[in-house]
């Protein structure tokens, strides 16, 4: 590993990106401590619930700093979403873009950027609104005026956030956006550790030895999880394609067996942060009509530590899972790329049958995937739920952080490989 390092340091163009993404990371740390005019953030630190909680998270602790990254990027994911699934045969012409290759994609990018925009302002005027009814006495001089100065503080800080993200997709290493909800998610350790020594070791000196032996176990069950996500995430099912021979001009060319990679957890986790992404928009909307008996019942049935919101980010991560990795793979293009190349799968005809054959592997290792990203996610709500610790350091932010640190180690190492270095990965 030291010497992997050090031969990436070696790489003028691999030491440029690595320094400038930490450069746009570290602009991310300090926006996150640039408070909003007119608001006392000091009071949302009195009033942190489970909504709040992992917001907080995501946001890399700004909106307990009402910052100006207080919505971190998440109106842009929102956005992302809505754009992938207009894709799907819903507006031809989102459709026609999609298949267009680069051209196509940037104006999908485009499109997806306006409705940040858009959505951001929405969000943002919800969330000064909501959050001075949750937190009385947030918002100081309180008129038209205010609310107008915080929402567009709030979207122009999204705006930027996501400019920041698509620079350091473009000239530094590893996906900007994953990497800014990852750098979110670690600086939010430090704080964790506070609340488990609070929780446990300054509320009960008398359970020393038992606060310990609860510490290890929690040390052991995050070690085995994330042993758990790597292995997942790395597993790979291969299926064998055999190329026939055939005469190209004067040359005898085929007759090689290869193999199509089909990735366990081919979404990575996309799914999870569109699930957690799209369960937040509901307590937000509910909270403008409180105290309405539905309002409230929305607002605490959509947190965290409730069984239905348990239940629709199950189903919502394995509905993305699906969702993901069919914009991912595509079995139909794979068959017919096969035929035009006289390849096959041993025992499975050419075709359809060789379509419907990866569709099935498909869904079974997709499935099993799905189930995982599920039960990751949901098995620490449950354990915060038994200990009484408002730790909102769970299974999604432990499957962001490995994911998004595995695919930029891939990135890495596959520049290094480039140049003749080994790579991280053996």
């Amino acid at each position: 590993m030291a010497s992997t390092i050090a031969n990436l340091w070696k790489v003028k163009d691999l030491r440029r990106r690595v320094l400038f993404t930490l450069a746009m990371l570290a602009v991310f740390r300090v926006g996150s401590y640039i408070p909003v005019p007119n608001v006392r953030a000091d009071l949302l630190t009195q009033n942190l619930n489970p909504f709040l909680g992992i917001l907080n998270t995501f946001s890399g602790g700004a909106l307990m700093n009402f910052s100006i990254f207080a919505m971190s990027i998440t109106p842009y994911i929102t956005a992302s979403i809505i754009v992938q699934l207009l894709t799907m045969d819903v507006i031809p012409k989102f459709t026609e873009w999609s298949k267009e290759g680069e051209h196509g994609r940037k104006k999908l990018a485009q499109i997806t950027r306006y409705l940040t925009v858009v959505l951001g302002l929405i969000q943002a005027i919800a969330f000064s609104i909501s959050f001075d009814r949750m937190v009385p006495g947030l918002i100081i001089d309180k008129g038209f005026a205010t609310f107008a100065m915080i929402a567009v503080t709030l979207t122009a800080g999204t705006a930027f956030l996501m400019w920041l993200g698509e620079q350091i997709t473009e000239k530094g290493i590893g996906n900007g956006i994953s990497l800014i909800i990852f750098a979110g998610i670690i600086a939010q350790v430090g704080p964790g550790i506070n609340t488990i020594y609070n929780t446990w070791f300054y509320a009960h000196p008398e359970r020393l030895f038992l606060n310990l032996v609860l510490v290890g176990l929690l040390l052991i069950g995050i070690l085995l999880v994330i042993v758990g996500i790597i292995y997942v995430q790395q597993g790979v099912r291969r299926i064998p394609v055999q190329y026939a021979k055939r005469m190209v001009g004067r040359s005898m060319q085929g007759g090689q067996t290869t193999h199509i990679p089909l990735k366990v957890n081919a979404a990575g986790v996309i799914p999870v942060i569109f699930a957690t992404s799209l369960l937040i928009f509901p307590s937000t909307v509910a909270t403008w009509f409180q105290p309405h008996p539905i309002a409230n019942w929305i607002v605490a049935n959509f947190s965290p530590q409730s069984w239905v919101y348990v239940t629709f980010e199950v189903l919502l991560i394995i509905g993305f899972t699906y969702f993901y990795t069919a914009i991912q793979i595509n079995p139909e293009q794979l068959a017919d790329q096969m035929r035009k190349n006289a390849g096959y799968i041993p025992g499975v005809r050419p075709g359809k049958p060789t379509e419907m054959f990866i569709i099935r592997v498909m869904n079974r290792i997709t499935l099993a995937g799905a189930l995982f990203l599920a039960a990751v996610s949901v098995l620490p709500i449950l354990f915060m739920n038994v200990s009484n610790l408002n730790l909102y350091l769970g299974g999604t932010s432990l499957l962001i952080v490995v994911g998004v640190a595995l695919d930029t180690m891939k990135q890495l190492e596959s520049q290094l490989l480039q140049r003749h270095y080994k790579g991280f990965i053996r």
